[in-house]
């Protein structure tokens, strides 16, 4: 007997559909903070943010639909870093994120 209908197996994203998603997040927060950002600075950011949602990949998935959980996720623990690495205010780049991904 297969209950898959009642314990649907967690389908996992490859590395590229991870990559491009970060990618185009950062691409819209840096829209919305209308600064410019060094193209070396975007890809550390990118390799940061990718290695932080590699590390919690199976809570990130299992809440792929929760946006506002996602966005609380990434003001803790991706958006000090970043606003660090880039120099600008956390609240404005959290903002900012918030408002490109929709939590």
């Amino acid at each position: 007997m297969n209950n898959n209908k009642q314990h649907p197996q967690l389908e996992l994203p490859n590395a590229r559909k991870i990559r491009r998603s970060c990618n185009r997040e950062l691409f819209r927060t840096i829209k919305r903070l209308k600064v410019w950002i060094p193209p070396e600075q975007l890809a550390a950011a990118e390799k940061l943010y990718y290695l932080k949602v590699i590390g919690n990949l199976i809570w990130v998935t299992e809440n792929g639909s929760n946006r506002k959980k996602l966005a609380d996720w990434w003001d803790e623990a991706v958006a000090p870093e970043i606003a660090l690495l880039w120099n600008v205010e956390q609240a404005k780049l959290s903002a900012a994120f918030r408002d490109g991904f929709g939590g």
